[in-house]
Parts: structure tokens; C-alpha cells; sequence
């Protein structure tokens, strides 16, 4: 059960006693320090690093997204058609396979047609528009099936191809809800659709999501291991295409997100990691984007920005965030997903102005992703509870992001 308007705090101090353990055994357990307990459970801290709570899940034996308290549902609209979690859950999932029913009483659309939704819906996504994807997703994935199943040839290999990913779009847009379990059953049918396509690059982006998706259940080690283990199988060499040398550098980049988060002794590997992504940008030379997901010079300094937060090298990242080249290159939420990255190191540092300037250029590229973002939404409530002033700009903000309190 999700209790609203609960700090993280109030959340690790609920299920510390489900459990039946002390702030010291609790941390202990998840290899903390006791007074970040107390702290937190204190809401004398009302944010703590990715790395933290990680441990702090693990040791409760929960997700780490029941931590965060992140919207678990889509945003009401008053435009178009209600994006529902149950709709895409039935798309995802649908009865009609459990019970051998015919699925597609209507005729399937073409293949051009289904190629043109996935890429609208991608800029959508790459946008952050999340009620607009959850209104529109699961239609496009009802079609894709019904193509795969009447058409043949390279049609229907086209068309498990577009399932494939629409499939990881799902599972992406349940985890951003903490739906993580419904997220893997929909990476399970993507696999399982990229494998009859013709794109032999589509399991490698497909191992890339699910990565992510174990970084967020706190699998760091699964998550770690998937992306390695892909990676490895592209290998790439001196002939390498551009597309193959963007998805290894990707998976890298997936790979280290997962290490950093396991705590200080891993942060060589990170740095490894890093180098080599970071290398394999360099031989690109310029920013791509290959089955909507950005990679290229950078996108490897953003992601030395972020693992310089998640560090907790403050100022470092504060200082390589100066250095990244064409931020405007990159999607409208990996800008904001930067910009939240400098705010946390700022904040960090008590520099709370610029925090909250850099949470304003997030909002500006990405406003409503911004709603849905855990990270954004405690980061913004912990400097609204340090400002002092009744209306400030982070106030508004907060406000704006529908924050309680």
C-alpha cells in the first residue's frame, strides 16, 4: 500500500518496524550510518543519495521506488483521451492469451502506418509528455500485434520489430510509475519480439532497458551483468559501424549507472567504464540517436556529471557540467535530467539559488516529466523546506509540481 503525503523518512520508519529492527540494526544492515537513520527518519533529511537508498530498499527487502513515494499513476487531463495504467497493463498483458481468443477483429494497419506511430510516439516520449504516451500506447501496441499476426514475410518481421519497441517504451513508462514488475513483463514480450524481427540491434537496446529497469528495483548487480554481458557480445573493433560503437557505448553507460550506486568500492570500475564509453564517443565524433536514445560526446559528459553526483563529488560535477559540449543536441528529458543533476550538486553545496535555476531550466525543457521525476520531486521539496521566504521561486515551483506540504 502507498500512504500519500509521507516523506522518505516517514517511509523507511514504517517499514524499518514492519520488520521488526532498531535505526541501528537497520543500518547496520544496509551499511549506513545510524544518524542518516535518525535523520531522515527525523525528516531532518528529506532527500539522501541514490547509493543510500539503495541500501536502505535492499535491507527492507522492498523497491527502492517504495522509498521515493513517485506517482503511481498518470496525471488526470482534461485533453483527449484519459491515459490509464490498467489500459496499458491489458496491452501489455491481455487476456486473450491466456485464453486462446482471437485478438484482432479488425483488420491490422500497414506497416508504414505502424512505423509512423512508433516514432511519433517516441518524440513524445523523448519529449516527456507521459499522459500523452499513456494514451496513445497501448493502441499502438494491439496493432503491432494484430500486423504480426496477418502479415508475413518481411512485413511481419517489420512489424515484430515496431512491437519490440513499443514494448520497451511500456516498460520504460511503468517504471517512471513504479510498475516495475509490469515493466519486465513487458521487456519479456520484447525480447521475445525483437527476436522474430529483422533488427539485430533491437536486443541490444532492449538489454540497455532492462538494466535500467533492474537499476531501479536495486538489482544493481543483475543490471550490471545484462548490459556487460550485451555489451561484450557487440565488441566492437576498428571497422565497427557507428550505430554498433553508439549502442556498446550506451550499454557501458548503463553498466556504470549500475556499479556507482553499489557504494565507494566500486567507483574504479565506474571510472573504467566511463573511459570506454567516453573513448567510443570520441571515434563517432558527433551526437547520435539510434532507437531514441541519445549517445555521442555529450551524452558521455552528461553521464560524467551524473556519476559525479551520485560520488557525491559536488563540486567537481558542478565544475564538468561547465565543460559538456551541445547539451541543446540532446533530447528535451535528457536536458532536464542534466539540469536536475546540476541542481543536486549545487544543493550540496548550499548554493540553493543556482539549484533552483538549474530545476527551472529542467522544468523549462521538460515540464511535465518534471512531475513525474522522484529525484526532481525530493530534491525540490527539500529546498522548499530550507527557503524561508513564503513565495520564492522554488516555492512556485513546488507548487507547480504538486508537491503537498
Amino acid at each position: 500500500m502507498r500512504y500519500q503525503n509521507e516523506s522518505i523518512g516517514d517511509r523507511i520508519g514504517r517499514l524499518r518496524e514492519r520488520c521488526k529492527l532498531t535505526q541501528e540494526q537497520l543500518a547496520e544492515r544496509a551499511s549506513v550510518s545510524v544518524d542518516t537513520v535518525r535523520k531522515l527518519e527525523q525528516n531532518r533529511r528529506l532527500s539522501a543519495r541514490l547509493v543510500t537508498l539503495n541500501r536502505l530498499a535492499r535491507a527492507l527487502d522492498v523497491e527502492t521506488s517504495m522509498l521515493v513515494g513517485q506517482p503511481t499513476s498518470f496525471e488526470a487531463r482534461s485533453d483527449g483521451e484519459a491515459p490509464s495504467v490498467l489500459a496499458l497493463r491489458q496491452a501489455v498483458s491481455p487476456l486473450s492469451d491466456l485464453l486462446g481468443e482471437d485478438p484482432d477483429p479488425e483488420d491490422p494497419p500497414p506497416v508504414g502506418a505502424l512505423r509512423a506511430s512508433l516514432r511519433s510516439t517516441e518524440v513524445i516520449r523523448r519529449e516527456g509528455r507521459m499522459g500523452e504516451i499513456g494514451a496513445l500506447l497501448p493502441q499502438l501496441i494491439r496493432d503491432a500485434r494484430a500486423a504480426a499476426r496477418a502479415h508475413h514475410g518481411c512485413d511481419r518481421a517489420t512489424a515484430y520489430a515496431v512491437l519490440a519497441e513499443a514494448y520497451q517504451v511500456a516498460a520504460t513508462t511503468l517504471t517512471a510509475l513504479g510498475r516495475e514488475d509490469a515493466a519486465f513483463t513487458a521487456m519479456e514480450r520484447a525480447v521475445e519480439a525483437a527476436g522474430r524481427s529483422d533488427d539485430p540491434h533491437l536486443e541490444s537496446i532492449g538489454a540497455s532497458t532492462l538494466a535500467w529497469i533492474f537499476t531501479k528495483q536495486g538489482r544493481l548487480e543483475d543490471a550490471e551483468r545484462v548490459a556487460l554481458t550485451y555489451a561484450d557480445r557487440i565488441n566492437p573493433g576498428f571497422r565497427s559501424r557507428p550505430v554498433e560503437l553508439s549502442l556498446w557505448g550506451i550499454l557501458l553507460l548503463r553498466a556504470a549507472t549500475a556499479v556507482v550506486r553499489q557504494g565507494e568500492s566500486t567507483y574504479d570500475r565506474v571510472e573504467e567504464l566511463l573511459r570506454l564509453s567516453t573513448g567510443a564517443a570520441a571515434s563517432i565524433g558527433t551526437d547520435r540517436l539510434d532507437y531514441a536514445t541519445p549517445f555521442g560526446p555529450t551524452n558521455a559528459g552528461v553521464a560524467k556529471v551524473n556519476f559525479l553526483v551520485e560520488m557525491a563529488k559536488s563540486a567537481e560535477a558542478v565544475a564538468a557540467a561547465r565543460t559538456v559540449p551541445d547539451i541543446g543536441s540532446l533530447p528535451p528529458t535528457w536536458r532536464a535530467r542534466f539540469h536536475v543533476d546540476r541542481a543536486l550538486a549545487y544543493a550540496d553545496l548550499q548554493r540553493d539559488e543556482p539549484a533552483t535555476r538549474a530545476l527551472l531550466a529542467a522544468e523549462q525543457d521538460a515540464p511535465e516529466w518534471m512531475r513525474y521525476h522522484a529525484t526532481t520531486r525530493q530534491l525540490v521539496a527539500e529546498l522548499r523546506g530550507r527557503e524561508r521566504r513564503r513565495t520564492s521561486p522554488v516555492t512556485q515551483l513546488a507548487d507547480r509540481l504538486r508537491l503537498d506540504g
